[in-house]
């Protein structure tokens, strides 16, 4: 499937401009798992902006297991997002990149990133000017610091990245207030907050750096492992050995679940796990990790499974059906990304027209904002919707990948 080094060690061979020059086909593996992620992705999307739930399907007071499992399966989205970014960053060096050329792209795109997310993206959540930091956002700033990062040795790379992932909860007591009138630095860097800009203007920092960009690092020295002659063993491993861990450090509740995000608002999704009046409501409780920013039980929990799944896809072709599809999704996932909360938001207010409703715009811009009286739908009409945007969204995606195909030479449409 792909070329592989001869020789057994995981660390490739540098010279003083790049890494040697082994060649290394796409792998289509990687490609279908960026894909399902991504049509994962815009079932939450969908929620967002249709449903009829006023309370967060984390919270314990107001959920159920639909609703809950509707929001969790889409926890696996930004983390195999990052990863894997990393990881399609080091197979591109063995496909003739020098470490300049990839620094270069690693910076260039992550600040073409930023732009597109107070632009672009913002205005499509709500259709007003708005400023969020989002998962575009926290890719962006990885990427720029990825330029820096990537000319340490890749061993160092993989403790970074790893050491990032597992320690960085040891953070989340640190008060952004202590660092006074630099507590904006602090949100943007580890602990979610609204950072005031004007009286009437703030910035919401969600995705923040740390740890996001020890795993775009960690995805980038696992890129290693997928040149190796027995590389579907290191994925299932690896993948194997993260999900038990997460089991063992929740079912202990010592470590690895933060509350960092209490600032911001989360704490239904903070702290250790507990026995719930119900066996499903303990459950939820169990899976109910932290996501802003990423605990290290979250991180464990969605990139453990997705790893055993891209080893149970090593050797997929995708050339028709269902692996088709996402491997097209796969291959242009920033078009696919900004075209998809255009379509899911105008087909909300089709919705809305269509059953009487009054048009809502408020999604995600303020997560406790009341949607108006008789808005939204249940989880059928929901997932249904989302079928239908995942339909349209097939097409256009289709063209776009077979315009980058035909035109390798127009470097612009990497950035797309």
């Amino acid at each position: 499937m792909v070329t592989v080094a001869t020789s057994p060690a995981i660390t490739p061979v540098r010279t003083t401009t790049s890494f040697r020059p082994a060649q290394a086909p796409r792998l289509v593996s990687v490609d279908v798992l960026r894909g399902l992620v991504m049509v994962i992705m815009a079932l939450d999307h969908t929620r967002d902006f249709l449903t009829s739930v006023w309370t967060a399907p984390e919270d314990l007071a107001h959920t159920n297991g639909a609703l809950f499992f509707t929001r969790f399966i889409t926890h696996y989205c930004a983390p195999v997002f990052a990863f894997l970014a990393g990881t399609g960053a080091f197979l591109s060096t063995r496909r003739g990149k020098s470490l300049q050329q990839v620094s270069w792209f690693f910076v260039s795109r992550g600040l073409w990133l930023v732009l597109l997310e107070l632009t672009v993206v913002d205005f499509a959540w709500g259709f007003v000017p708005w400023a969020h930091a989002g998962v575009i956002w926290g890719l962006g700033w990885s990427m720029v610091a990825m330029a820096v990062i990537v000319w340490l040795p890749l061993r160092w790379i993989a403790v970074l990245g790893l050491g990032m992932i597992a320690g960085h909860n040891l953070l989340d007591r640190i008060n952004p207030a202590s660092f006074g009138s630099f507590d904006w630095l602090w949100m943007l860097l580890h602990t979610p907050g609204s950072i005031p800009i004007t009286a009437h203007f703030s910035f919401s920092a969600r995705y923040v750096l740390i740890p996001w960009v020890g795993v775009m690092a960690a995805g980038f020295a696992f890129g290693s492992l997928l040149l190796r002659p027995d590389h579907r063993k290191w994925i299932l491993t690896i993948g194997i050995s993260a999900t038990a861990l997460f089991f063992v450090l929740r079912g202990i509740n010592l470590y690895g679940n933060g509350i960092a995000g209490l600032p911001f608002g989360y704490p239904r999704s903070a702290g250790p796990w507990s026995v719930q009046p119900t066996l499903s409501l303990t459950v939820i409780s169990f899976f109910n990790t932290l996501k802003y920013p990423p605990s290290l039980d979250y991180l464990l929990m969605t990139l453990g499974p997705s790893l055993i799944v891209l080893g149970l896809l090593d050797g997929v072709k995708a050339t028709r059906g269902l692996g088709r599809v996402l491997m097209v999704f796969g291959r242009v996932p920033l078009f696919y990304y900004v075209l998809h909360i255009y379509v899911i938001h105008v087909i909300a207010i089709v919705a809305s027209l269509a059953f009487h409703q009054p048009i809502w715009h408020g999604t995600i811009i303020a997560d406790h904002a009341q949607r108006p009286l008789g808005y939204g739908h249940g989880l059928p009409f929901i997932y249904a919707m989302w079928i239908l945007a995942v339909a349209i969204l097939y097409l256009p995606c289709r063209w776009f990948m077979e315009l980058r195909s035909r035109h390798r030479d127009w470097t612009w449409l990497s950035y797309l």
